[in-house]
């Protein structure tokens, strides 16, 4: 998948994985277990340099490609005092509670998606992801914008963002596409006058936001190559936080609305769950895994194995602040970071297996580590595990799969799948 989706990009990380820290020029790539979590904890990292997931984010999010432009605060960009009362608005938006809600409005969904295999008929497991995705970020949103709408939209403005920070000579139109597909996205989630009275947590302020109107113009889908970078603008750790994030006009004490915030929750949440759940499908069946989705017990730790060698975001660019060190590599202020995530959690030597499942420490760095770990996953354990338990029924197996070789992560563009006969 990693290969046929990112050719260039994976074929050079694989060549490199013999040694857990290795420097290229004024790169490092980390490869193993305790130096990509040294990385994450220890070292002073620049979260808004060019070529990072902050500096892409805030330069695609504020119309400008230059990392420097706009103000920041798109949470994964951000330290100190702001990101640590952001991360406390996540806890409670993405705890058990928060969760509980959001569950509302993907299974109903998830039941009907699945409703075809039931006849005999296929199912585009892409396209239920897509619809999944959607929904949950306009529930986080307060959002009455159409979800089809906003999944679409966030991930062209994905997928144009890699292709502004691939490496090389200036590409033809893509600054011009970052900004038309980022501005797009923010239209679409723009605020209306009157608040929701149905998003989560109704008890404080929710945000609001309009739909396409009727007769406007789709969301075109993106031209970008395939991003042989590690510049995606939504990888896991950092990025996924916003995923799970609400605008901050929708939170107590903040004033004016913030259309970069919103935009983040669903570039974040759409890229990474479209990546992740049908590659986790195809996963238990080609390896024959219906069995252990289908037992309660068992479930919650293939769904830890599951997003462990699929790490929906294999690959965390980074850029050093300071000097220090890295596996025992000395490391200079300014120096590129390409942290393997996959690599990290022992993706690439161990299969997913509920029975012997890795050390969770191990497994749930696919969500990043410290300050800036992933706060949704508990969002995105529960919708894999909704999902394995609504498929096991019908031990699905995989009739039409195409890599898309277009999106900001690596993933499927079809995974359709039929119950098993």
């Amino acid at each position: 998948m990693y290969v046929r989706s990112h050719p260039l990009l994976f074929a050079l990380l694989a060549a490199t994985r013999g040694r857990l820290v290795r420097r290229l020029g004024g790169t490092l790539l980390v490869h193993g277990e305790a130096a990509y979590r040294e990385a994450l904890t220890r070292l002073p990292l620049d979260r808004t340099a060019a070529g990072t997931t902050g500096g892409a984010a805030r330069a695609a999010l504020s119309g400008s490609t230059d990392p420097d432009a706009g103000g920041g605060g798109v949470l994964f960009d951000q330290d100190g005092s702001g990101h640590r009362a952001d991360r406390r608005d996540l806890a409670e938006e993405l705890g058990a509670a928060g969760v509980a809600q959001l569950r509302t409005a993907w299974q109903p969904l998830l039941a009907r998606g699945l409703a075809p295999l039931v006849r005999g008929a296929e199912v585009d497991v892409v396209a239920l992801a897509r619809e999944l995705s959607g929904a949950v970020v306009c529930r986080l949103l307060g959002s009455d914008a159409d979800p089809a709408a906003v999944a679409t939209a966030a991930a062209a403005a994905a997928a144009a963002s890699v292709r502004t920070h691939l490496p090389g000579p200036p590409r033809p139109g893509a600054r011009a596409s970052a900004a038309r597909t980022a501005h797009a996205l923010q239209q679409l989630l723009a605020p209306a006058p009157a608040p929701a009275t149905d998003a989560p947590f109704a008890g404080r302020p929710a945000r609001t936001a309009s739909g396409r109107p009727p007769g406007g113009p789709a969301i075109e889908e993106s031209q970008a190559p395939p991003g042989e970078s590690a510049a995606a603008l939504p990888p896991s750790g950092d990025a996924a936080e916003s995923g799970g994030r609400r605008a901050a006009a929708g939170r107590p004490g903040r004033s004016g609305t913030d259309p970069a915030l919103a935009a983040m929750v669903a570039v974040a949440a759409v890229n990474t769950t479209v990546a992740a759940l049908p590659r986790a499908v195809a996963w238990c069946a080609d390896a024959g895994l219906w069995d252990q989705a289908a037992d309660p017990v068992l479930r919650p730790r293939l769904v830890d194995e599951l997003l462990r060698v699929t790490a929906a975001s294999p690959l965390l660019p980074r850029a050093a602040a300071a000097d220090g060190t890295v596996g025992g590599c000395p490391v200079r202020g300014g120096d590129r970071l390409l942290l393997v995530t996959r690599h990290a959690a022992q993706a690439h030597r161990r299969d997913p297996d509920a029975l012997a499942p890795a050390d969770p420490a191990r497994a749930h760095l696919v969500f990043g580590a410290g300050p800036h770990a992933c706060p949704g996953a508990r969002l995105a354990r529960a919708q894999l595990a909704d999902a394995l338990a609504a498929l096991a029924p019908f031990r699905p197996v995989v009739s039409r799969a195409r890599v898309d070789r277009r999106a900001a992560l690596p993933g499927w563009r079809v995974l359709t799948v039929k119950a098993a006969s």
